[in-house]
């Protein structure tokens, strides 16, 4: 394997509050990572400069895929993900149509939805976020984001405010995307999605308002 990202003395900071010390990593192309520690330790933080989303107070972030526009190939799915108040279908496939990707919406819908454990997709094409409980909105959110085949699967606590029922769903879906190449990275303290994924740990240090 080669190298996705490198990170070196990568730190964050809001205003004089330090969010993430000084660290530094390398991730591999197409591996699991793993990001564990305790609450306000700078998982959150470090995956939204993974993503692209923030810039770093210091230090320096190598990626090493498509250096002009690495966001296009790198998603995020956030703890509480935000769907519009539209159809499950629009939800899934607006990041394709942002990107002007017209063709087969209805096919890549149906596999994204069956990836993360819809069995029957069209009986919820129609539907919106307030008909869905809080499993079904994570499994969604986590479906547009498979739609848009990324080379980096960022997740940020994925399976820890769900039924039981979706965090199986979620992590089998995890888990083929990590057997199909992609590299997965996510925050997690649960031990049953670490194992599924054979994710190698990282462990960060104290939270921040013990720095």
């Amino acid at each position: 394997m080669s190298a996705i990202y490198e990170a070196r003395d990568l730190e964050q900071r809001y205003q004089q509050r330090t969010a993430l010390p000084k660290l530094s990593l390398t991730i591999e192309s197409g591996e699991a990572v793993a990001l564990t520690g305790p609450n306000g330790c700078g998982k959150s933080t470090l995956l939204r400069l993974l993503a692209f989303i923030e810039r770093p107070f210091s230090g320096e972030l190598l990626y090493y895929g498509d250096r002009n526009n690495p966001r296009r190939e790198v998603s995020l799915l956030l703890q509480d993900p935000y769907l519009l108040r539209a159809s499950v279908f629009y939800n899934v496939t607006l990041g394709l149509r942002l990107r002007h990707r017209r063709e087969q919406l209805e096919s890549i819908y149906e596999r994204c939805m069956r990836a993360v454990g819809f069995a029957d997709p069209r009986s919820f094409a129609a539907r919106g976020p307030n008909a869905l409980s809080g499993g079904e909105r994570q499994r969604v959110a986590l479906a547009a984001r498979l739609a848009l085949n990324p080379r980096v699967l960022l997740l940020d606590e994925p399976t820890s405010n769900v039924d039981a029922a979706s965090a199986r769903a979620i992590a089998e879906a995890v888990t083929q995307c990590r057997r199909d190449g992609v590299t997965v990275v996510c925050s997690t303290h649960d031990p049953a999605l670490i194992d599924a994924l054979q994710a190698r740990e990282i462990r960060l240090g104290r939270r921040w308002d013990e720095i």
